[in-house]
């Protein structure tokens, strides 16, 4: 059996005085990337909020043998939310060796994390000067930086071109081979290609966990848009 990184049991999530989240029991398995995937508003946001310490929940969530949330994981756990989190009056660079420093990577750490991301042309620019989809790779550098054993990623490649989105999905595959965990969130169903495992969401549940080979063949279909509209039908029929 593949270990898990993240375990969650009986989880639920209340905003004002309404369930916006429930799991009863789902695992993210370690050395992998897992797809979050399911249309805007279904809880993808607020269970990544959950898995890296940010959100109250009741239940159990463990992430990498520790309860969410716990002051060692935050030199082990990167995430990248979906709005950029870069100071706008430094550079580039400053903005990933800041991050760095936090975690006690050094100037090479961030030489590297830059180039992953392609943004080594423009680490002497000031964050303010950048587009959006340059600011949310900036956020993404300054994730890596530090190597984290678990990364979480709210919908990554909005907004990036085809061709820097073909290549990050082959560096977090990369980042996979080595052992590092991803959790990817996104709505766009065709990223499921890239991904080891998906989990889909609707209306702040789980419709469905399991390897995109097993969704595929559990639904007689040939891509994961399909799986999902096919395991929908069949909620809606029951």
């Amino acid at each position: 059996m593949m270990n898990s990184a993240v375990v969650m049991r009986d989880l639920s999530v209340t905003r004002g005085g309404r369930r916006v989240l429930t799991v009863d029991g789902l695992d993210v398995a370690a050395g992998s990337i897992t797809g979050l995937l399911g249309p805007s508003g279904c809880g993808k946001t607020t269970l990544m909020r959950t898995i890296v310490g940010v959100q109250r929940f009741a239940g159990s969530v463990s992430v990498l043998g520790l309860p969410a949330g716990s002051s060692e994981l935050r030199h082990r756990v990167g995430y990248v939310t979906q709005a950029p989190s870069v100071y706008g009056d430094l550079t580039v660079a400053e903005n990933v060796r800041y991050f760095g420093a936090m975690v006690g990577a050094g100037a090479d750490a961030a030489s590297a994390a830059l180039a992953a991301v392609d943004l080594t042309d423009l680490a002497g620019r000031r964050a303010e000067q950048l587009s959006g989809g340059q600011r949310a790779r900036v956020s993404l550098a300054a994730a890596l930086v530090g190597r984290p054993a678990l990364l979480v990623l709210d919908e990554p490649t909005v907004g990036l071109d085809p061709l820097l989105r073909r290549r990050l999905w082959e560096f977090f595959a990369e980042l996979a081979a080595g052992g590092t965990t991803l959790l990817v969130s996104s709505h766009v169903m065709d990223e499921a290609e890239h991904c080891d495992r998906l989990i889909f969401l609707r209306e702040g549940a789980v419709l469905a966990a399991d390897t995109r080979e097993g969704m595929l063949a559990g639904t007689g279909t040939t891509s994961a848009e399909d799986a999902f509209l096919a395991m929908l039908g069949e909620q809606v029929a029951a």
